[in-house]
């Protein structure tokens, strides 16, 4: 078994096998909204080869091998043993009855020739009751909720609907991906430092326990990976950390790294190459779809903020580059405008500074779509999560930091923002996992 995050410096050991991927693989998504309809839709428009999966690392992406002379660059799905998308099952809880179909029509996110090419598989997909307090999500209320005296009970329910969705769908492994909506603000408390604490909590209702962290300790003592696509703190606490490392559960998060923050970590590690300075960055977005309703409360927004807040900061190094980032004025707004739908607009203007001093502006309109962006990033987590579990891996998954605002690392560590170098680490750990040797990009050897 390998070592546990927290045994980093103790190193790794590379799995001897990874067990095939035989049967039947069930993505279970928390939230059946413009997401998780998205992602399953787009699973099977490409599975009838009716739309390409573009965006998706698992489905397109090449992963180089040895030297540039060798020409050795099979596709990332080919090289590592990834569940077919022909074997992917589908489920999920919502706070509305809407079947999946229904959901994916009122999200507005597909074209209606493509929701006619997938009505058969979505219509079949109804969400199980959700464990659900407006408390922690205060701009949404639905009644497709469960009931229960404590929140203990609620994530036991959650665990039977696991198990009756594995036994009806004939699922032989699960992952289970968060696709619901931005909590509260929540910081870590005493309550979340171990499993026997987190477990009392429940039992006392106590406010510290979001709905989320519900599904994640179910999925977890399911022996079931989780990853965290909201902001919400859910699985970045030590008990829920210490519970995946015991059950041999891979988990990562947190938020879906889309539209605006991809922007900005593909940009600052730029100027930060070329030392370019920076006093300003203002961020503002505009969109329209359940998202955006729920973060107009500040509460959520609060939550959301701090993700989209802390990459320029890890990115930019301030402590080390003081004349060029120590006095950046970093600014995040984002304005529920419903017209808009799905189609999220963000705008961006970038106050950078060259040589002498001197300064210049960098204005970026990105008219994005965000469950469109989104919906490669639920794939990919999926089948790497799977893949991760196969091959023996526990805990944090760091080098899924990829997909994520707000990666999750070991306590020690700050967490790495920078996209590129998040895809070196991503495609290191594959060559690792396949005994390939890990690429420097040193070079030096072709120059003896």
């Amino acid at each position: 078994m390998l070592a546990t995050p927290d045994d980093a410096h103790r190193g790794m050991r590379r799995p001897t096998a990874i067990t095939p991927p035989n049967g039947t693989l069930g993505v279970l998504t928390p939230g059946l909204g413009a997401v998780s309809t998205t992602f399953m839709a787009g699973v099977e428009l490409v599975r009838k080869g009716l739309a390409p999966p573009v965006g998706s690392l698992t489905q397109l992406g090449t992963i180089r091998l040895g030297k540039r002379t060798e020409g050795r660059s099979p596709l990332i799905g080919q090289f590592v043993p990834l569940e077919s998308l022909d074997n992917l099952v589908f489920g999920g809880w919502d706070i509305f009855p809407d079947s999946a179909y229904e959901a994916a029509s009122k999200a507005g996110v597909l074209a209606s020739h493509h929701l006619a090419e997938v009505k058969g598989l979505l219509s079949g997909i109804w969400p199980m009751k959700a464990a659900f307090d407006r408390a922690y999500v205060k701009r949404l209320d639905g009644t497709h909720v469960k009931t229960g005296k404590t929140k203990f009970d609620l994530a036991e329910a959650i665990k039977d609907d696991i198990q009756q969705f594995k036994k009806e769908s004939g699922a032989q492994r699960l992952v289970m991906v968060w696709c619901g909506s931005t909590e509260v603000f929540l910081t870590p408390t005493e309550v979340h430092a171990d499993p026997a604490r987190f477990e009392k909590a429940m039992k006392t209702n106590d406010p510290a326990i979001a709905p989320s962290m519900l599904y994640a300790w179910a999925a977890i003592t399911s022996g079931i990976p989780f990853a965290n696509g909201a902001p919400n703190l859910t699985v970045d606490i030590p008990a829920l950390q210490e519970l995946a490392r015991e059950h041999d559960v891979p988990v990562c998060g947190k938020d879906f790294k889309t539209g605006q923050t991809l922007l900005k970590t593909i940009l600052a590690p730029g100027f930060k190459a070329r030392l370019l300075g920076l006093t300003g960055w203002f961020s503002t977005n505009i969109l329209g779809n359940r998202d955006g309703e729920v973060l107009d409360d500040p509460g959520s927004f609060r939550t959301k903020e701090e993700s989209k807040l802390g990459a320029l900061e890890y990115i930019l190094q301030p402590q080390l580059y003081p004349q060029l980032y120590g006095k950046l004025c970093h600014k995040v707004r984002i304005n529920y405008y419903p017209p808009r739908g799905d189609n999220k607009e963000g705008w961006d203007n970038i106050d950078i500074f060259g040589w002498l001093g001197y300064p210049m502006q960098i204005k970026v309109d990105f008219l994005c779509r965000d469950s469109i962006l989104a919906a490669p990033i639920v794939l990919d987590l999926v089948l790497f999560l799977d893949l991760a579990q196969r091959a023996g891996l526990r805990g944090i998954q760091e080098w899924l930091s990829f997909y994520f605002k707000s990666p999750m690392c070991a306590p020690e560590l700050y967490p790495e923002h920078d996209l590129f170098i998040q895809l070196m680490k991503l495609k290191n750990t594959l060559r690792w996992l396949r005994g390939e040797d890990l690429i420097t990009h040193l070079g030096a050897e072709y120059y003896d």
